[in-house]
């Protein structure tokens, strides 16, 4: 008997060379945990030997899934969404899903419905839209009604189900912090004007400096990036009267800790300097940085229980659900100068 050529490999060749029934060939493509012992390894093996590729459109058809979440994402360069991307990877690989990633270039109307088209296309069971600008907000935005979807960080009320960082107690946190310590006041270094996590931030920032009956400083203004902090870190070097910085990410944080120490205002014996985010390299910054923890991890788990929900049981809880933040406080924060305590 020939060997059947791999593209016309079907089920029942398989069966046939390990011995077994149709029924328990599939039951091993689809990792079913009935199927032990050796005669799971003479399906394989046959499926090796073949060179089987189970047939995901047929299985799709039959159970109606296509166990496969689509992601539109519009930039990969943020750490949140690059983290957050790697954790709905990690968690829907641990429930039997893959995922397929559609960029974005342009947060439009016409570039996110081309996008759910897209994904359609290539057959997926729901949407995960990773978005860090007020798409969904925009009454000329609309997504498709009857896609199965979860939306991070935006301000989508109840609209959809979202999840993101509870951006606005992780400001608070950070300014708390440096009030705290003694600083008079603390300084602001925002991410882009478009971004909800930035706006977020800087509305809390504010909001606790008032509550305090502090002065509010005008805010600088970055991108997210090392390179703007920097800018900003020179312009704040010039401010005889700032002794606590709260920087709206690391990156940022980064280059206000470079600017400060180029001009010769010492970290934190001059100024105190809190950033957002905690990557992996801010306990290795000069002085390490204390920052707000985000928890890119439980993110991405919510967002896949989220979308699990919807696609598996019908379930779809409007509103947000907020992952908590923590404080990690390391050495780039101290008393102010001569409140040393």
């Amino acid at each position: 008997m020939s060997r059947p050529k791999a593209s016309r490999v079907s089920m029942a060749d398989v069966a046939r060379l390990a011995g077994v029934s149709s029924q328990t060939v599939s039951r091993v493509a689809n990792g079913h945990p009935s199927v032990v012992g050796t005669t799971r390894q003479q399906v394989l093996a046959a499926m090796k030997q073949l060179d089987y590729r189970p047939n995901s459109a047929a299985r799709a058809l039959k159970s109606g899934q296509f166990r496969t979440i689509g992601v539109i994402l519009f930039t990969l360069s943020s750490t949140g969404n690059s983290r957050t991307l790697e954790a709905i990877a990690t968690h829907a690989a641990l429930q039997g899903y893959a995922i397929t990633l559609i960029p974005v270039a342009m947060p439009t109307q016409d570039s996110v419905l081309g996008a759910f088209t897209r994904l359609g296309e290539l057959a997926v069971d729901g949407v995960i839209v990773i978005m860090e600008v007020h798409l969904l907000d925009a009454a000329t935005v609309t997504l498709p009604p009857n896609v199965q979807v979860v939306v991070v960080d935006s301000d989508a009320d109840d609209r959809y189900t979202v999840v993101d960082t509870d951006q606005a107690d992780g400001a608070r946190q950070a300014v708390t912090h440096l009030l705290e310590l003694g600083h008079r006041t603390v300084w602001h270094v925002t991410g882009p004007e478009e971004s909800f996590a930035s706006q977020r931030r800087a509305q809390a920032w504010r909001d606790t400096l008032t509550a305090a009956g502090r002065e509010v400083p005008p805010p600088l203004h970055g991108d997210w990036s090392a390179e703007s902090g920097y800018r900003a870190g020179l312009a704040l070097a010039d401010e005889p009267g700032c002794t606590a910085v709260f920087v709206s990410n690391d990156q940022m944080a980064l280059g206000v800790l470079r600017a400060l120490h180029e001009q010769g205002r010492a970290v934190p014996a001059d100024v105190s300097v809190v950033g957002f985010d905690d990557i992996p390299d801010a306990s290795s910054f000069i002085p390490p940085l204390t920052t707000v923890h985000q928890d890119f991890a439980e993110v991405g788990r919510r967002c896949v229980e989220g979308i699990l929900r919807q696609i598996e049981r019908g379930e779809t809880e409007h509103g947000t659900a907020l992952v908590p933040t923590s404080l990690q406080v390391r050495t780039s924060t101290a008393p102010p100068p001569g409140d040393r305590r």
